[in-house]
């Protein structure tokens, strides 16, 4: 049975949509502006988006960019922030090169994006892929150096080997704050797709935009491509926050209210 609780967190937010959406309507109404769209134009030009066909093969192209970068980062970035905590020689050799790369914008490295993959999908991949490798390597990095020395002592205590300490040991203790990092990263490579697309390639939600406010001043479409990215951004944060309440990760976050 839902508790108190658990109803508060559904209606109050969908109270502050409906009063945000309230709002919106009354400030175009009251302004008599013929260039932001109302929240009736901006529906009407969702199910336009929808009636083409578009609406969905953009969504799709958007999250599958993500996909691909997103997933590269994480096969490769994990283990990499493992072997830096657990390695301090290899960590005093390559730090601070991460920490010199890892304030650079990725939108930065657009231009020789374009120059070495041309106007393609690798440009935008090769964005996202550096958007979210870095904190997923900090994080993961940080989470191996906090676990208590105990711990490893433990470990050592019952012989296990270093491969049997690192798998039954180290990742799992670090495992909470490297989740935090693979959701920080997660939102990073969202912002980072949307502003890839309206430069490097011809689809996703990022191009609709760009596209839509060139081709006609289309603000209504602007405004839904806007609210659609924002939308899919809150769905991926609530699978991320899923991840990080599992069983077996749950004791990592305690007090955590964000």
């Amino acid at each position: 049975m839902p508790t108190r609780s658990d109803v508060e967190q559904v209606l109050l937010p969908l109270g502050t949509a409906a009063l945000a959406i309230v709002a919106w309507s009354l400030a175009v109404r009251l302004t008599h502006t013929t260039v932001f769209p109302s929240p009736l134009k901006v529906a009407a030009g969702l199910r336009e988006l929808a009636a083409r066909g578009v609406l969905w093969r953009y969504t799709g192209d958007s999250l599958r960019r993500v996909a691909t970068g997103y997933s590269l980062a994480l096969v490769l970035g994990v283990p990499a922030g493992l072997a830096l905590g657990w390695i301090p020689a290899l960590a005093s050799a390559f730090n601070p090169v991460i920490q010199m790369a890892r304030p650079i914008s990725p939108l930065a490295w657009m231009p020789l994006a374009i120059l070495w993959f041309g106007v393609s999908e690798a440009a935008p991949d090769l964005l996202i892929f550096l958007g979210a490798f870095f904190p997923i390597v900090v994080a993961s990095m940080n989470g191996v150096r906090s676990v208590p020395a105990m711990y490893l002592q433990a470990g050592r205590n019952f012989g296990l080997s270093t491969p049997r300490l690192l798998a039954r040991v180290v990742f799992p203790a670090a495992l909470p704050q490297i989740l935090v990092g693979l959701r920080i990263a997660l939102g990073i490579a969202w912002l980072v797709v949307v502003a890839a697309e309206m430069i490097a390639v011809d689809s996703g939600l990022g191009y609709l935009i760009i596209d839509s406010r060139n081709a006609g001043k289309r603000y209504d479409l602007v405004v839904a491509g806007m609210l659609l990215i924002g939308a899919i951004g809150l769905v991926l944060d609530a699978l991320a926050r899923r991840l990080e309440r599992l069983r077996s990760v749950r004791w990592g976050f305690q007090g955590e209210t964000a």
